[in-house]
């Protein structure tokens, strides 16, 4: 019997030598479980990181190319609207320009008128041969002188009730120059 307890012996002490081994193992692995996990985790954590910091720098940019159309839309608009502006003053200038022009004109053929038909200062010249024909001469030469004036005075009203619209809408059409825009 000794014999057999010995051996009962071995056999309890190989048992219990492999459970201390499986318990060893068992840990080890747990614990290399844990390692691993904690090392997922981590990674896990560095790509959520990543993607939110691309993610802002996305938003950033894409607020900054927003901000920087809208500064273009509203310079743009401003230039051209000073263009229309300064378009309009030109032809409000050109068209006050002519209807000077045309009124000194007009002033010009009244008064011009009004010498032709006034009476004349005698200068000493031949005496006609009767007064009749040297009232005919004065008063042809009266109708020579209206008729000239108004023929003149017609062609230049002419000239400014067409020239305004025909010269406006020739500069209208020109392009506004560009202009570059300080920052």
């Amino acid at each position: 019997m000794a014999e057999q307890k010995t051996l009962l012996d071995k056999i309890g002490d190989a048992v219990g030598a492999a459970r201390e081994k499986a318990q060893e193992v068992g840990a080890t692995i747990a614990g290399k479980a844990g390692e691993v996990a904690t090392g997922a985790k981590r990674e896990a954590g560095k790509a959520a990181t990543a993607v939110e910091r691309k993610a802002r720098a996305a938003k950033v940019g894409t607020e900054k190319a927003l901000g920087k159309a809208k500064r273009k839309v509203t310079r743009e608009a401003r230039a051209a609207k000073a263009g229309t502006e300064k378009a309009l003053g030109k032809a409000e200038r050109a068209v006050k320009r002519r209807v000077r022009a045309a009124a000194v004109g007009a002033k010009k053929a009244a008064g011009k008128v009004e010498r032709a038909m006034a009476p004349k200062k005698r200068v000493a010249k031949k005496k006609p041969a009767s007064a009749v024909a040297a009232v005919k001469k004065r008063v042809a030469a009266a109708k020579k002188a209206v008729a000239k004036t108004a023929k003149k005075a017609a062609s230049t009203a002419r000239k400014v009730a067409k020239a305004p619209a025909r010269k406006s809408a020739k500069k209208t059409a020109k392009k506004a120059p560009k202009r570059t825009s300080r920052k």
